[in-house]
């Protein structure tokens, strides 16, 4: 990977990082746990506690990912960033770009 694309992926890197931390702030509102009102309905209750579920799941999938970003930044200095760990062929820079926290090739990744 050259300088000038190592420096476009740290900038893509620490974007999503800002975008993952604003996601997981407005899921930790929706993930509270819910008070519960007698006023309310059995049915709305359940919606609730589902959606809070729901909330609660993407909480923890954004926190993965924000791990997984502030890893690939930390590692973004290193020789062999951007090439796959599996096969050690390069990542193409535009698959980088589109999932900045992998570290797979198309043919390598994880199903």
């Amino acid at each position: 990977m050259n300088d000038a694309d190592r420096d476009r992926m740290k900038r893509c890197l620490a974007e999503e990082m800002e975008r993952c931390r604003a996601e997981i702030a407005r899921l930790e509102t929706t993930a509270d746990p819910v008070a519960v009102d007698s006023a309310v309905g059995r049915l709305s209750r359940m919606d609730t506690l589902v959606n809070q579920g729901v909330s609660g799941q993407s909480l923890s999938k954004a926190r993965r990912r924000l791990l997984l970003l502030d890893r690939a930044l930390r590692n973004a200095d290193y020789p062999g960033f951007g090439e796959c760990v599996e096969c050690g062929n390069p990542i193409p820079v535009k698959r980088l770009l589109l999932v900045p926290e992998t570290e797979y090739c198309v043919h390598c990744a994880p199903e």
